[in-house]
């Protein structure tokens, strides 16, 4: 039996749980969880002024009950185990995980992901902006992983991104893969502007309906038909994220730049 934490109130400011995380309190009484520190607001108080406890926490293994919108930090640096919830999440779910594995029914805020390191963020919903980025002022964003969004996400999405994969099913806003490293950002659904800006290596897909209007440091390289992405499209499938059937036997347009910074990133989408 997992461990359950159930809101109870309404918060009337954020709520920051950051560091409750399975293999944190795997092997802590229910009472000791009760205790644990969280923050309203700038105010230190305990766990169980606003959740119920209940479970057995020693499998690593979290559900979350309620509205937990304006809850943040919800998995940050977790390590491994597995969070799951019902309903909406706040900012920062995931925030520089390295492990694990955290589903999340509804929607979410912003910097899902943040710093990424490892592991799986599954979001059945929309997310907000800047999902695996970077935090303002560091060099790099997420770094490993994998972040899957059913929805719609925001501006700057996966901005600084090093590794990893991000796959969003539905509509996405500007600047993806703003000064992008490498990893592989895949997009389904509509689009914004000025994407790949500033962008040295690394993968933009954007397989949707549209052909994205690319920069002009952005130039045509061939028409082909990459195997990988097959491989990639099926693991999609196997983690339960919809790919349009035809896209496994689909010819592609790839462009290069940003020529900018050396022009060895690559975007991506449909032969018309």
């Amino acid at each position: 039996m997992a461990l359950s934490l159930k809101l109870n109130t309404e918060p009337t400011v954020p709520l920051e749980i950051e560091g409750f995380i399975p293999e944190v309190v795997r092997e802590s009484t229910l009472d000791e969880i009760r205790k644990f520190p969280i923050f309203h607001g700038n105010r230190k108080i305990e766990l169980s002024e606003f959740f119920e406890v209940d479970g057995d926490p020693s499998d690593c293994e979290l559900h979350l009950h309620g509205d937990m919108s304006r809850v943040h930090w919800i998995g940050a640096k977790m390590t491994t185990g597995t969070i799951r919830f019902e309903g909406d999440g706040g900012r920062h779910i995931g925030s520089e995980m390295s492990g694990g594995e955290i589903h999340v029914s509804g929607n979410t805020g912003d910097w899902v992901g943040a710093e990424m390191k490892g592991g799986l963020i599954h979001i059945k919903g929309n997310a907000g902006h800047l999902v695996g980025a970077a935090y303002r002022g560091s060099a790099r964003g997420m770094t490993g992983g994998t972040i899957l969004v059913h929805g719609k996400v925001g501006n700057e999405l996966g901005h600084t991104m090093r590794r990893g994969l991000i796959a969003v099913a539905q509509s996405c806003g500007d600047l993806v893969g703003f000064n992008m490293l490498a990893g592989s950002i895949l997009l389904f659904g509509e689009f914004g502007i000025r994407h790949g800006a500033g962008m040295r290596r690394g993968t933009i897909g954007f397989f949707g309906d549209e052909q994205p209007h690319l920069l002009p440091t952005f130039k045509h390289a061939c028409r082909y038909r990459p195997e990988v992405f097959q491989l990639v499209f099926r693991e999609l499938i196997r983690l339960g994220f919809p790919v349009p059937d035809d896209l496994l036997t689909a010819d592609l347009e790839l462009y290069s730049g940003d020529l900018i910074e050396g022009g060895r990133g690559e975007i991506l989408f449909r032969a018309s």
